[in-house]
């Protein structure tokens, strides 16, 4: 098991990626400690697993630093230490920049950006002080790329992008890892919370095939053991963020006539 005992913090670990990531990490002889708002949706995911003596579950809002510091003292008081923690929380917000509401997005902005900024200033310590940890924050392939009608969204993404390379190459001398994960779309529930402005549309579904949490936490896992930077998943959401890099007319152009038959469709989002 290639990363036996080692315990792992998850944030936004009730459902999607987060549960898929708990799951992940158990098969590989991890302690988990599963994290969100809804404490009764976290012990449904222990309870499922199974193996309820290598999990424990605790409520946190990682809007709230208070909350996040329990978190950080309820992980070591459980199990005696952190290896790794995963800012995994967010959600989307589907409306356009012309008539989407400032209120609705810094609101997002507190869970997408500034909670995982709290919850690394909270964890950064512990592991400075262990001279080893790993932080992984769950971006977005949008976090490279323009989607129309998420651009509160995929700036949140950006920004944590930002934030993740930045501190990549301030905490490696003292042994600290950090690495982003960037999904393309994943199956997942991740719509059921996403909040819909006047124009919420989506792009067409073509672009929204996706792979399963399952299989996009096993890559997170691998990428992990791998010491990898920065991860996509699937492979080829690289591609498409590079392709805009070098030629965002091509990008652009593709997303235009995806957009003609966009509709409001809340589980059709990009992780």
């Amino acid at each position: 098991m290639r990363c036996k005992d080692q315990v792992v913090v998850i944030t936004g670990a009730s459902m999607g990626i987060g549960e898929a990531l708990a799951h992940a990490f158990l098969a590989e002889g991890a302690r988990i400690v599963l994290s969100s708002r809804d404490l009764s949706r976290l012990e449904a995911v222990r309870s499922q697993i199974g193996t309820t003596e290598r999990t424990s579950a605790i409520a946190c809002d990682v809007r709230d630093r208070a909350q996040i510091d329990n978190l950080v003292r309820a992980a070591k008081q459980r199990f005696g230490r952190i290896d790794v923690w995963i800012n995994n929380a967010g959600y989307g917000m589907l409306d356009a920049v012309a008539s989407m509401s400032l209120e609705e997005c810094r609101r997002l902005f507190d869970t997408n950006f500034f909670g995982a900024i709290a919850c690394m200033q909270a964890v950064i310590p512990l592991f400075q002080a262990q001279r080893a940890g790993t932080i992984i924050n769950v971006s977005s392939v949008v976090g490279h790329l323009p989607v129309p009608n998420m651009s509160a969204y995929c700036a949140s993404k950006h920004a944590l992008n930002a934030v993740s390379e930045a501190a990549r190459l301030e905490l490696e001398p003292s042994g600290v890892r950090v690495m982003s994960v960037c999904p393309g779309r994943i199956k997942t529930n991740f719509g059921v919370n996403t909040v819909r402005g006047s124009e919420a549309k989506r792009l067409g579904d073509t672009f929204q095939q996706g792979i399963s949490a399952e299989r996009c936490a096993r890559a997170i896992v691998n990428g992990y053991v791998r010491g990898t930077r920065e991860l996509f998943v699937p492979w080829h959401a690289f591609l498409v963020s590079h392709l805009y890099e070098f030629w965002p007319q091509l990008v652009e152009f593709g997303m235009r006539r995806m957009m003609k038959s966009a509709v409001a469709k809340g589980d059709q989002i990009p992780a």
